[in-house]
């Protein structure tokens, strides 16, 4: 099993470097199709069971879906491990089955998993409960390979995306302290040439939570972009619109939401916010 497991990882941390849709950390949709973004998963089973049955990619060749933010889920008792690990390996599974309409976007909790960062909830520490549950989860404590090949298919995740049709999607965007120093070109490195330090670039997108005005005007027009879709910041009733250019998804619980964009028209943030699917009502 173990062996399995390890070779799954790896098979789709080829593909994700290898991804066609791929230009150095940013991935780059055409002008035709669709982009299902989800938000933050953090292990909610369920919920990326239906947006993979939404999806349907078996039957729609031209549509693409965006996974973030999986590990780290909240145990629902006091003690229990976090077994998130098995969402992450289904999404690793889900890659090699559509190499090329599955993808990944870097986010804050896979980046602490990947950087032995310590982040704390309610007096635990999540990656060292993630580590334990994948112990749970292979009925083994002999896990180190395992842990290795997570580790490399964390590391070969792009950082963002866009749409032809000028829309941009990441985990987060950098905090407006960053405005002036973040450095815009961490998205065209090639996987192996990013820097992962806390305080670098990678570190400052996917970390952020204040985006004012004035920094979204700023990435908007490097990027040339005019919409942004991002996750990151809990959402209570599933989204939000910030600033009339960004929305912010959660796919984590049950008022959970996903965003099918299509890719041949340019929309509004207001028409984006239309297309919003709770993931209560697919069946």
């Amino acid at each position: 099993m173990i062996d399995a497991v390890i070779d799954t990882l790896k098979q789709a941390t080829t593909l994700n470097l290898e991804d066609p849709f791929r230009d150095g950390s940013l991935l780059r949709f055409p002008g035709y199709g669709q982009v299902v973004m989800t938000g933050d998963l953090h292990g909610h089973r369920r919920n990326f069971q239906k947006i993979v049955r939404y999806c349907g990619l078996e039957a729609a060749p031209v549509r693409h879906v965006l996974l973030h933010e999986i590990i780290h889920e909240e145990p629902t008792a006091p003690g229990q491990a976090d077994r998130s690990f098995e969402v992450l390996l289904d999404a690793a599974r889900y890659k090699t089955f559509f190499p090329d309409q599955v993808h990944f976007l870097q986010s804050n909790h896979e980046l602490a998993q990947l950087q032995g960062h310590v982040i704390t909830k309610g007096g635990r520490v999540v990656t060292n409960d993630f580590e334990r549950g994948v112990a749970e989860v292979l009925q083994t404590a002999d896990i180190d390979g395992v842990l290795e090949a997570v580790n490399d298919f964390i590391a070969s995740f792009p950082l963002a995306a866009r749409s032809a049709n000028r829309v941009f999607f990441s985990h987060s965007l950098p905090d407006a302290h960053f405005t002036n120093t973040f450095d815009i070109d961490c998205l065209f490195a090639r996987p192996g040439e990013l820097d992962f330090s806390e305080g670098g670039p990678v570190y400052q997108l996917v970390w952020g939570r204040r985006h004012t005005p004035e920094l979204i005007d700023r990435l908007a027009k490097a990027l040339d972009v005019d919409l942004f879709v991002i996750g990151h910041q809990p959402q209570e009733f599933g989204h939000a619109v910030l600033h009339d250019r960004v929305i912010i998804l959660s796919t984590d619980h049950n008022h959970g939401v996903f965003l099918p964009v299509d890719c041949a028209a340019t929309p509004s943030a207001a028409e984006l916010v239309r297309r919003l699917v709770l993931c209560a009502g697919v069946p």
